[in-house]
């Protein structure tokens, strides 16, 4: 909850802020890269670290006034290590795609080859889509999903690899549903002398959970946000191994940024020490129960589950059996207090921006302590609204859903 002093400085920041606040309270909030933090995230992230200046690595500034701030981002370093099971972290990145853009100037030269996930079949941006820098500066080659299961087949990875040859091969993205094979993609990256990179920003907290394979110690490079299911401040991270550690602490600072956001750092310590606790592998394994109860839940309803279900916190599904398309849907659901987005879905025939989609994911409702009836719960009201997307509909939704949240004090906030 914020404070006095905004109300009085700046009436009209502090509505909108508590109107924010309100409405992260009263809907059921299913964007998988979203989720709550704690109070105590909120209120380290809001600290007087944001007046601090830190350019350089603990030890090795180029500004004075560093007595706090070595320790702090050195203990935060210390966990984050700790709990990954790292020979190396940087916690600087201001978020995920700035990490990936420290690994390709790290190993890469403009014009070198680099192999991801196509967006399309669910793979991110900076996996070297053609409208981001790293599609742009470099020959980016994507490979996708089996059209008859939506599952990666890593064999036809494999034989794509050693045509291409990329020198940089990725793992990871933001739409599939499934468990990754990280000694498969690194057996992959060896055979064609390629450095393998994960990126788990969006599974990085069912990672450290226990609730998904770890590729640290697997990868060359790990990458991912803090935030998402890590349930930390809005930032990213890079883990490597030690003979890596020059080149991606270079890369970061001072090839792509200044100063390190220290009240970020600060929120992420708090976060790295909350989820080394014994509850947060119960969350994260309820995430992914969540998850396939919803999916579940969906499927009973006649919805198409991209690949026929989910092993993380992630559901696609394709409404192209459905009166309504994903943008439609989730412009409705919205409406109804239910917040989710449209996505593109494996060989989708329309438009990204009007695809045939929708994606939505449990971190949120589980942070909660929503479980599984409630998860189902969800799915019922997400085909009421989709059978019968009408403001009536959305109306009546929304007022079941409200008194569903009044139960579940959202985290930081209730």
């Amino acid at each position: 909850m914020i404070g006095d002093a905004l109300k009085a400085a700046d009436p009209e920041t502090y509505a909108f802020c508590r109107a924010e606040e309100r409405r992260q309270d009263e809907t059921i909030r299913l964007i998988p890269s979203e989720n709550y933090v704690s109070k105590a995230v909120l209120e380290a992230s809001s600290s007087v670290f944001t007046n601090k200046y830190s350019e350089g690595y603990p030890g090795k500034r180029y500004y004075e006034g560093q007595q706090v701030v070595d320790p702090l981002e050195q203990m935060t370093i210390d966990r984050a290590k700790a709990l990954f099971g790292a020979e190396h972290a940087n916690v600087q990145p201001y978020s995920g795609s700035p990490a990936n853009l420290a690994v390709y100037l790290a190993f890469l030269k403009p014009g070198d080859k680099v192999m991801g996930l196509a967006l399309p079949m669910g793979g991110h941006l900076t996996h070297g889509w053609n409208v981001s820098i790293t599609g742009k500066y470099f020959v980016s080659v994507g490979y996708g999903v089996r059209k008859d299961t939506c599952r990666i087949d890593y064999d036809e990875v494999r034989d794509l690899a050693k045509k291409e040859k990329p020198q940089l091969l990725w793992a990871g993205g933001t739409a599939y549903p499934r468990l990754w094979d990280f000694p498969v993609m690194a057996s992959i990256a060896k055979d064609v002398g390629a450095r393998f990179v994960a990126d788990i920003a969006h599974i990085a907290g069912l990672v450290v959970g226990g609730a998904h394979p770890s590729p640290v110690g697997v990868a060359d490079v790990v990458t991912t946000t803090t935030h998402k299911t890590l349930r930390g401040p809005r930032g990213g991270m890079i883990l490597c191994k030690t003979e890596y550690a020059q080149a991606i602490d270079r890369a970061v600072f001072p090839g792509l940024q200044g100063g390190p956001h220290v009240h970020n750092t600060a929120a992420l310590a708090v976060a790295l020490k909350e989820a080394a606790q014994p509850s947060f592998k119960d969350y994260a394994h309820q995430v992914v129960t969540n998850a396939r109860a919803m999916a579940e839940g969906l499927m009973a309803k006649g919805f198409q589950v991209v690949s026929g279900g989910t092993d993380n916190h992630l559901i696609l599904i394709d409404l192209s059996n459905k009166s309504v398309s994903g943008k439609v849907a989730a412009k409705m659901l919205d409406k109804a207090g239910i917040e989710l987005n449209y996505n593109s879905v494996p060989f989708d025939t329309r438009k990204p921006f009007d695809p045939s989609g929708i994606r939505l994911g449990s971190p949120s409702i589980t942070s909660r302590g929503m479980k599984e009836a409630e998860a189902r719960q969800v799915a019922l009201w997400i085909d009421r609204v989709v059978s019968q997307p009408t403001e009536d509909v959305a109306a009546a939704v929304r007022a079941e859903v409200q008194e569903l949240t009044k139960k579940f004090p959202a985290p930081g906030i209730g």
